[in-house]
């Protein structure tokens, strides 16, 4: 059967959505194009996609990255976005939850509920999604180092609901390796980190079939500085390892490789982000055929959620990030994504004030349902030039995978521990953004406002200002749960969650939920971790 035939048999049978499928002036188009024998969306590597009738059947989730002070101002503002159309929510929290700390702690102090949503036990949790049905919404929750623990909160809120965890629907961002190489948000040691991330990936395999465990995520490694291509190498090798881990554990690799998703950056150069999407469907479907023999073809097929770089906004006119988070949304839907966060002009200052949040929104109905991109997949396949970046972008991250294999003696898992502990990746991302940094600096690389077509008399904008009456009201609440609790059954919680922890045979995930029901707080869990498995201190690179 040609694969055009293949095609359009597939095409046939997937639903679609109501709209005209054609150019503003009238002229019908087709669903996707090419030759006979080219590859097409939905065919094995899924270059060109990873579905056949792409957005003709649905398009993007429209998620908007919200979360700060206390879960109420959180929760007012998830509403806002589903009242102005997203349909899906994505959590941020504040700098002491991501680090696993109670907002009482000496280290929280004058940073709660700042850059996201402070959540220190499960009454917050119940406030932050109060009103909302966790069965009718997916929600996407980054956090990484204590995402068990919010992964159990947010599944006991859920049945608190009544809905049952195998309805839940989203994703929990849940990537430990990119932390030691790029974010730094870490709390215990790569080793029994990975264990907690493979005893979350087993737990969601048996009991939650609609949940994402691990959002594998090269945003954080591009905002860090790299290239394109090394945020492509490295979180695809980050994934590898991940699939190795599970394998270990002893999952079969399609039971758990369809609910694998991953997060990419949608940085300002055009062509070359596109590229990058295109090339890492190849990449991922090719590796987990021949090197981890998937059979499912969910196995097979990347999905990514997208977000436009944080680190291309410019607090020098700001309003001119309305324009790059656009041309960045539009790299990422021409690149085929299943899920897109546009920023705010603002968040360069602060966290997204309402309005910015609302434009930020718009930017993505716009592409969605007035440019007539969405109508067709893939619409660059073909060009010389995307084809030749993403051959390039392949080229240059499968030199990166073998240089890891080598460093781990045949294993992408022990080569990725190898690159953390000696500081390899940060090294290779230091000198990439050292390399950007002097360009700019030199006025090579333009960037507007900063080092060309500057103004002396920009306005400022209104941003959203967190006071320290947050931190108070968080503290207080912090107070009431705790003296509304019962000691004793936190303690036993706390026990078994130690005692647990010690026995790498037992699941740490049902621990989890029993400690989050009994209210013991985000601090005392991740305490109880780390008395048995330390606590990660880097080696810092220069």
């Amino acid at each position: 059967m040609a694969r055009r035939e293949e095609w359009e048999q597939a095409y046939g049978a997937s639903p679609r959505r109501d709209a005209d499928f054609e150019t503003m002036s009238g002229l019908p188009v087709e669903a996707v194009y090419g030759a006979e024998e080219d590859e097409f969306p939905g065919q094995f590597p899924y270059t060109r996609g990873p579905y056949a009738s792409m957005y003709r059947s649905k398009l993007w989730t429209m998620r908007l990255f919200a979360g700060f002070g206390t879960a109420e101002d959180t929760n007012a503002r998830f509403r806002e976005i589903l009242r102005s159309g997203g349909d899906g929510l994505s959590t941020a929290f504040d700098l002491p939850t991501l680090m696993g700390c109670d907002s009482d702690d000496p280290h929280s102090a004058g940073e709660v509920g700042k850059c996201g949503v402070a959540v220190d036990t499960l009454a917050d949790m119940e406030d932050l999604y109060a009103g909302i049905d966790l069965g009718a919404v997916t929600t996407s929750m980054t956090i990484n180092s204590p995402a068990v623990i919010l992964l159990a909160m947010y599944v006991a809120v859920a049945e608190a609901q009544g809905v049952e965890r195998a309805r839940l629907g989203g994703t929990i961002q849940n990537d430990i390796l990119k932390e030691y190489q790029a974010q730094k948000e870490f709390i215990f040691p790569p080793r029994p980190s990975m264990r907690i991330v493979t005893d979350m990936v087993r737990f969601c395999t048996a009991e939650m079939p609609r949940w994402h465990p691990i959002s594998i995520s090269g945003y954080h490694i591009r905002e860090a500085g790299s290239t394109a291509a090394q945020e492509l190498a490295f979180t695809l090798a980050n994934g590898f390892a991940y699939v190795e881990a599970a394998l270990a554990s002893g999952l079969a690799v399609d039971d758990f490789a369809p609910r694998l998703s991953f997060f990419f950056n949608a940085h300002i150069d055009f062509f070359e982000e596109i590229g990058k999407y295109r090339a890492a469907r190849r990449i991922w479907a090719r590796w987990m055929r021949d090197r981890y023999h998937a059979g499912n073809a969910r196995s097979l097929q990347l999905r990514f959620h997208t977000q436009t770089a944080g680190v291309s906004l410019t607090a020098q006119q700001p309003e001119v990030n309305i324009v790059r988070t656009a041309i960045e949304a539009l790299a990422g839907v021409l690149g085929g994504t299943q899920s897109l966060h546009t920023n705010s002009m603002d968040e360069v200052l602060a966290l997204p004030s309402e309005k910015a949040a609302r434009i930020a929104l718009r930017t993505q109905q716009v592409i969605a349902h007035e440019t007539g991109v969405p109508h067709v997949a893939d619409p660059l396949g073909g060009s010389h030039y995307v084809e030749w970046m993403t051959d390039e972008l392949e080229r240059q991250a499968e030199a990166v995978f073998a240089r890891l294999d080598q460093m781990g003696d045949g294993s992408m898992l022990e080569g990725v521990y190898a690159g953390i502990e000696t500081g390899w990746f940060q090294q290779e991302i230091a000198e990439a953004a050292y390399q950007l940094e002097r360009k700019v600096g030199s006025g090579r690389r333009v960037v507007v406002g900063v080092n060309r077509f500057t103004e002396a008399d920009d306005e400022p904008l209104p941003i959203l200002s967190i006071g320290p009456e947050v931190e108070e009201r968080q503290l207080k609440r912090l107070d009431t749960v705790r003296r509304s609790r019962s000691e004793e059954a936190v303690e036993s919680a706390l026990a078994r969650v130690a005692r647990d922890a010690g026995d790498p045979t037992v699941n740490l995930v049902p621990a989890m939920l029993e400690a989050v029901g009994a209210y013991a707080s985000l601090g005392e869990v991740v305490g109880a971790l780390e008395a048995v498995f330390g606590r990660w201190r880097e080696d810092p690179v220069i």
